[in-house]
């Protein structure tokens, strides 16, 4: 994934960094290094790699590194994390790293990119970038709630108002069909093989998976709001059926892994992402307990029941087994050989957080060639157990549950069996065995509960769809209970209290992040005051979609 830099960052998209160039000066003084206009082709492989948190090292795997303290999908390896204690780093930029990659590195390029495609009647082009902008939109809103939306990337203001939550998920919303009506659109200049040139390192130009990534979002939109009285389970199952389907059709976002550091994973070795275990910025990431019982049949919602995805998911402990930190209490509380292996294979024993050479013993998104799953078809199956669910129609429940469990075997088989020791190599027979037992997936429609959608949701979408398990975990305020049994939707999953919560929650949960800090609270502060982000306790206050 080699660039050519002077086709990327086009015009740099200076809304996030709080400051305009003139546009006479620029008009009148054209630099004869940086060319005008580029083909939108030059322009989309980097704005694909910021979706999948690559280029410059923005973007969502940069972020779940934070986010995942919030959910429980990681823990530090150190103690008193301010992301375990559902708290974030004042003064710094520590997971905001999405806002940089939306407003920034796909930001002004994708503007660009959407408005030549147009010009050179490159149909596909437009489309795929207001799809893009679709995901894009939606996944920030979810993340920092109030942001800019009908000032942004103009390039005339230093200072910018934020919009509500709903009008972003709207404006999402008409995105997703002005990029459906753009992708239906054949002729002129619009080709798989044109598209195929930009589009190399996600679905290589197939206009027919770019569509089903548009009724993803579509999808994504709409099952966020169960707590809304206009909630639509109908729509969610219409969306879901018309996004992916099979694994095939997954949203994957490929590197080439060369010497080249921003063309390997970024959760790979090569990067080194994830070897320090400094308390200010803990990047040290360990397995959670709540996903090791999850999976070791220790959880009360799967007692006894050892999900043969453990291994290519977890590490074991010298001791065999698996297990996990507790947020907060670091690893060193727990007995040398019980401590988990870092994602990297490496023993911590000895608490050795030192990247090693290469990723011979590396697993799942945690190889520098990974793909990093943006959307997928797991994903859709679970939206539409929900939505069954909530609908009541049980039968479309399990049927939509069972598939979403098979459709996370068929992912893994399909993409992440490298590395994994040739007896636990997941086989049909060891996914039907699964499937059929009765823990995990009732006899009877009936004996369906929202604990198991949500909770093997958990498992299906753990490490990269932490964005959305969040969504998930917040829908449900963490603590929800199932109305089927009186007991935690999420079973067993305990967040931090007392000295353990952050001391500026004032004794609530984790709802938002706060804006960036280096471009708003530095250039944008007068609008924060409006919208309450100057509060310290900001990051508690309850998301729109969330609310009752």
């Amino acid at each position: 994934m080699k660039y050519n830099f002077k086709h990327l960052l086009v015009l740099g998209a200076l809304v996030v960094m709080g400051a305009a160039c003139s546009k006479k000066i620029d008009e009148a003084y054209k630099n004869p290094n940086y060319d005008v206009k580029v083909a939108p082709e030059t322009l989309l492989p980097q704005i694909v790699s910021s979706m999948g948190g690559n280029y410059g090292g923005h973007g969502p795997l940069n972020d779940i590194r934070f986010i995942g303290a919030y959910t429980q999908n990681f823990v530090y390896s150190a103690t008193l994390s301010n992301f375990d204690r559902m708290g974030y780093t004042v003064g710094s930029d520590n997971a905001a790293s999405f806002w940089r990659s939306h407003y920034y590195d796909i930001g002004q390029n994708n503007v660009k990119m959407i408005e030549w495609a147009i010009e050179n009647k490159q149909w596909d082009y437009a489309g795929v970038g207001k799809a893009i902008f679709a995901w894009s939109w939606l996944t920030l809103t979810d993340y920092h709630g109030e942001v800019i939306l009908k000032e942004a990337f103009n390039t005339d203001q230093i200072t910018f108002k934020y919009d509500n939550q709903d009008e972003v998920y709207a404006y999402s919303k008409k995105l997703c069909f002005e990029a459906l009506d753009l992708l239906n659109k054949t002729g002129d200049n619009a080709s798989q093989a044109s598209l195929a040139k930009g589009d190399a390192f996600m679905y290589a130009g197939d206009v027919t998976k770019w569509k089903k990534f548009v009724y993803g979002v579509l999808a994504r939109n709409y099952a966020h709001l169960t707590n809304k009285a206009d909630y639509k389970p109908d729509s969610v199952i219409y969306y879901s059926n018309l996004a992916m389907k099979e694994t095939g059709d997954d949203a994957m976002v490929k590197f080439a892994a060369t010497a080249v550091s921003a063309t390997n994973n970024f959760f790979g070795p090569f990067r080194g992402n994830l070897s320090s275990a400094s308390v200010v910025t803990p990047t040290a990431l360990r397995q959670s307990s709540f996903i090791a019982n999850l999976m070791n049949g220790t959880n009360s919602a799967f007692a006894g029941v050892a999900d043969p995805r453990a291994i290519y998911l977890l590490r074991k402990n010298v001791n065999g087994t698996f297990k996990g930190v507790d947020p907060v209490k670091g690893q060193a509380v727990l007995a040398a050989n019980d401590r988990p292996e870092s994602f990297w294979g490496v023993s911590q024993v000895t608490s050795n957080n030192t990247a090693p050479a290469t990723d011979v013993n590396c697993r799942f998104i945690f190889r520098n060639a990974s793909p990093f799953p943006v959307m997928t078809a797991t994903e859709m199956s679970f939206l539409r157990a929900e939505a069954a669910f909530r609908k009541g129609d049980k039968s479309a429940a399990l049927a939509a549950y069972k598939d979403g469990i098979s459709k996370h075997f068929d992912m893994l088989m399909t993409y992440y069996s490298t590395n994994v020791p040739a007896a636990d190599l997941l086989t049909n027979a060891k996914r039907d065995a699964f499937l059929a037992d009765p823990k995990v997936v009732p006899t009877n429609a009936a004996d369906l509960t929202l604990t198991h959608i949500m909770l093997q949701k958990y498992i299906a979408m753990w490490g990269y769809g932490t964005f959305e398990t969040w969504v998930d975990m917040r829908r449900y305020h963490y603590l929800d209970n199932d109305p089927a049994t009186g007991k935690q939707v999420y079973r067993d999953f305990a967040v931090p209290t007392g000295t353990d919560l952050f001391q500026d929650n004032n004794g609530k949960l984790v709802y938002r992040v706060r804006p960036r800090f280096n471009s708003e609270y530095v250039w944008n502060i007068n609008e924060l005051k409006r919208i309450g982000a100057t509060e310290i306790d900001y990051h508690t206050k309850e998301m729109w979609f969330s609310q009752r």
